[in-house]
């Protein structure tokens, strides 16, 4: 199954976002990209890809270690950024970014410990996926009003593992569908 780790905003932060990406989307041009749907809104603390079942258990338990090893933290989404010459446009997050690196680097170390084949390591860069395209887009609208964007910021207290459907009808624009497979409190080994 094709797994990842994530960090959840809650629904309120969520609704802020929702907002602000409703904005964006009456700027011009914004039919130029795929805007993902607030069901997938995520930061991703480490992906995974395709994971065998006989590993799940032990990536679970290792998860379950690096939560519980992990004190629970301030975040908001704040601002944003793009990748790949605007293929990807993302809203940023701010608060407590030490321990949100820290919990990414938890839960690619337990997959590793796993068995879970991580390929190389790159640093952690907190974001949240708003919007992709295939092709090269000029983001600096987007980005401009991203700037000003901050959302109230919330506790982060889960660490969820996440199973990530891919669109199979071929229709254009279907999203992904995630699905969590577990969650875990931050900091409950005390």
């Amino acid at each position: 199954m094709r797994l990842f780790a994530a960090v959840l905003p809650p629904e309120d932060v969520a609704q802020e976002l929702a907002a602000e990406v409703t904005g964006l989307r009456r700027l011009p041009g914004a039919d130029a990209l795929r805007w993902t749907g607030r069901p997938g809104w995520h930061y991703t603390l480490a992906f995974y890809g395709e994971v065998d079942d006989g590993l799940v258990p032990g990536l679970a338990a290792r998860l379950e270690r690096a939560a519980h090893r992990t004190a629970p933290f301030p975040l908001a989404v704040r601002g944003g950024g793009q990748f790949g010459g605007g293929r990807a446009l993302w809203a940023g997050a701010e608060g407590d970014l030490a321990t949100l690196r820290l919990l990414a680097e938890r839960a690619e170390a337990a997959a590793r410990k796993a068995g879970v084949p991580m390929g190389e390591h790159r640093r952690y860069k907190a974001h949240l996926t708003v919007a992709r395209s295939r092709e090269d887009v000029d983001v600096r609208p987007y980005l401009d009003a991203l700037a000003e964007f901050r959302g109230r910021t919330w506790t982060v207290d889960e660490l969820t593992l996440v199973r990530s459907n891919l669109p199979r009808s071929g229709v254009p624009g279907e999203q992904p569908r995630y699905e969590t497979v577990a969650r875990w409190s931050l900091g409950a080994a005390g």
